[in-house]
């Protein structure tokens, strides 16, 4: 049966359905975003075990595994308190169900889902499990619109050029592949950029006969400006669109983009920034930033389910911009275009809300604050105890919740190196922490959420003296 255009916001998605006998009907979590410095409290967060966190098995790690790590002595195990936090941080520990044998030290890279977060998905799944076909053909559609409405409120974005995708990669796929690429023109990347991102444009310009031109961008001995003008210097007369990333995957720098995105517009060049890790580590106003495309991923810092990002177009593309899948909506213009591609689970995007909530109900300005103060202690602590300097600005408009350190020497060539100094931290040390090349130097990249502390970081800086060579 074809889908239905999606309908109005203007009550809950519950009291939208058919009529029906409800009594076997499984709740479906409400939640109203509102932008995070007027997010509502009003989200119960039960504690789903003991402040302490959630008692570890021991038959879960394997033997090597357990002595190295019960070996590593006083930085071992779960913290049991987190100073710039707070006397409550034990509770907000408990949140997050990451086993406490293992710092996770890289929530960058596919974040971590707290526990209300995961239950409301699972009150979403069961719905959809206990009556399949009225879940996809009378709940879906009032409820996916409520949460991508409520979802580009908190992001200040014109709903109607806000969609949901299954995450930014597919959103840059998207665009490269509808703006009308022609013959001769330039797609702007820097060397900052994530590396599926510059495979994306280098498919979407072999078919279009483009070219890919990847910006040098050094790491900058003043300010976030040095980024946007070193960006800027690669923009030509062929250059049709540049991807700027927000914060950056591999240095974890803060472009100043709303400069940049001016700046592109004052010369005729499209504008897409790429906020993979924009939404929830900072404040993104899209309404402000007015950028030509923008995408942004939930799982990461809005600490939503994996599979959930969302897109922006601005009203002058929206005709033109079309789902990589061609389904039931394609004639139904933009937005519901990209509403229903398909069978597929879609509680991720249903999600989104919740999560957004949940967050709001710890501070965002907290939880931003702390993450700040968290990665630049780590990130000091690590190159203390490997003998590393920074060779870029200490200025604290450059970094959030990320940070990098600068591994000794020739100690990370290549990712397979980085890989092999990140399996080590993990099997015997049981830390995830992301080691990584760029430009033929070895990085680490520090990430801090709100169940991160400090002893964490040390435990890091014990463990890397040993793991990396000559250690």
């Amino acid at each position: 049966m074809r889908r239905t255009r999606h309908g109005s916001l203007s009550t809950n998605a519950e009291s939208r359905r058919c009529s029906r006998t409800e009594s076997s009907v499984v709740p479906v979590p409400t939640v109203v975003v509102t932008r995070p410095r007027r997010i509502r409290r009003s989200l119960a967060i039960p504690l789903p075990f003991p402040a302490g966190g959630p008692a570890s098995s021991a038959a879960e790690l394997s033997t090597s595994r357990r002595e190295a790590l019960l070996a590593f002595g006083p930085v071992m195990g779960a913290p049991t308190q987190n100073p710039l936090w707070g006397p409550d941080w034990l509770q907000v520990r408990a949140m997050w169900p990451i086993d406490p044998a293992i710092a996770h030290l890289n929530h960058g890279s596919f974040g971590a889902v707290p526990v209300p977060v995961i239950e409301a998905q699972d009150r979403w799944r069961r719905k959809m499990e206990s009556d399949p076909t009225g879940f996809f053909w009378w709940v879906l559609p009032d409820a996916l619109e409520e949460a991508r409405r409520a979802t580009a409120g908190f992001l200040e974005a014109d709903p109607d050029g806000f969609v949901f995708v299954a995450n930014a990669t597919t959103a840059v796929n998207t665009v490269l592949r509808s703006v009308g690429l022609r013959r001769g023109d330039q797609v702007l990347l820097s060397d900052h950029g994530y590396g599926a991102i510059r495979l994306a444009a280098e498919r979407a310009c072999g078919l279009a006969g483009a070219e890919v031109v990847v910006q040098p961008v050094p790491l900058p001995r003043g300010g976030p400006n040095e980024l946007g003008d070193a960006f800027l210097a690669g923009v030509t007369e062929r250059t049709r669109i540049a991807v700027v990333d927000h914060i950056a995957s591999p240095t974890a720098m803060v472009f100043p983009v709303g400069h940049i995105v001016r700046r592109l517009r004052e010369v005729g060049v499209l504008s897409f920034v790429d906020g993979a890790h924009a939404p929830g580590m900072v404040d993104v106003n899209l309404g402000s930033l007015a950028p030509d495309f923008w995408t942004g991923n939930f799982h990461k810092w809005c600490c939503a389910p994996r599979g959930a990002a969302g897109l922006y177009v601005a009203p002058e593309h929206r005709e033109r911009i079309v789902p990589l899948v061609t389904s039931w909506n394609a004639p139904e213009g933009f937005v519901s275009s990209f509403g229903y591609l398909g069978t597929d689970d879609y509680t991720p995007y249903l999600t989104v809300p919740t999560a957004i909530e949940f967050m709001g109900t710890l501070g965002w300005e907290r939880v931003r604050t702390h993450n700040r103060a968290l990665s630049r202690m780590g990130g000091d602590m690590i190159r203390e105890a490997i003998d590393s300097k920074p060779e870029w600005s200490v200025d604290e408009g450059l970094f959030e919740a990320m940070t990098i350190v600068a591994l000794p020497g020739t100690a990370v060539r290549t990712m397979d190196e980085g890989k092999d100094v990140s399996r080590r931290l993990a099997e015997r040390f049981g830390i995830e922490a992301a080691v990584f090349p760029w430009r033929e130097r070895g990085f680490l990249r520090l990430s801090a959420q709100a169940y991160n502390a400090p002893a964490e970081y040390e435990r890091l800086a014990h463990a890397l003296r040993e793991v990396l060579p000559g250690g």
